[in-house]
């Protein structure tokens, strides 16, 4: 008996350890009819492929979910996009993002999840990008916009089985004062975070 168990467990590690090797660090997201959060409205206008917004290159599997602000006040979503897509004439800079969400708390989807977007440096590859509009320098969201980004937080973290534990600020990454309100306001982010996490629990039951 003890044989057997030994080479069912030598059987079971290997196949985790294959798994790991050539699926683990592999796009992934779960099926939408496991996904319960409420999945928000947007447009989807992509970028097109270009060397300074949208490479095209493939995500790893994604572990993070990264906000940032767009430090451009009252800037619209489209604007945004738009200056992002121009990049590939004005070759300017090199940035981009998955999802912007408007001071209306409109969103557009500029880049596939599946690809990586421009925006958050050593995590390009394994994170999802939100850009955030904002009316004033301060870089606080209007109620519109706050919304939004929780709704649309709370359904990619499904979507990638993630939790808010994995919803990080730009400044988690490099120290950047982004985004900025949630950066100068540790108590605002910490309820940022608290809001992700009821919204899943509202969509989970």
């Amino acid at each position: 008996m003890g044989v057997v168990i030994l080479c069912t467990l030598t059987v079971l590690l290997g196949v985790r350890s294959i798994y790991r090797r050539f699926w683990g660090g592999r796009y992934f997201e779960r099926e939408d009819a496991r996904i319960t959060a409420e999945k928000p409205d947007f447009e989807v206008d992509l970028l097109d492929i270009n060397d300074y917004s949208r490479p095209g290159t493939k995500s790893d599997r994604i572990t993070g979910i990264v906000i940032h602000y767009t430090a451009n006040p009252g800037s619209t979503a489209k604007q945004n996009r738009d200056y992002f897509n121009g990049l590939k004439d004005s070759h300017a800079t090199s940035v981009s993002s998955h999802f912007v969400v408007g001071i209306d708390g409109e969103i557009v989807q500029c880049i596939p999840t599946w690809e990586i977007a421009y925006a958050s440096n050593e995590r390009n590859h394994d994170t999802v990008s939100i850009e955030c509009c904002h009316p004033s320098e301060d870089g606080e969201f209007t109620a519109e916009t706050y919304r939004s980004v929780i709704q649309l937080t709370a359904w990619l973290c499904q979507k990638f089985d993630l939790t808010e534990k994995d919803v990080i600020r730009h400044y988690d990454v490099t120290g950047k004062n982004c985004p900025k309100y949630f950066v100068e306001h540790e108590d605002a982010w910490e309820q940022f975070r608290t809001d992700v996490k009821k919204a899943l629990e509202a969509a989970e039951g």
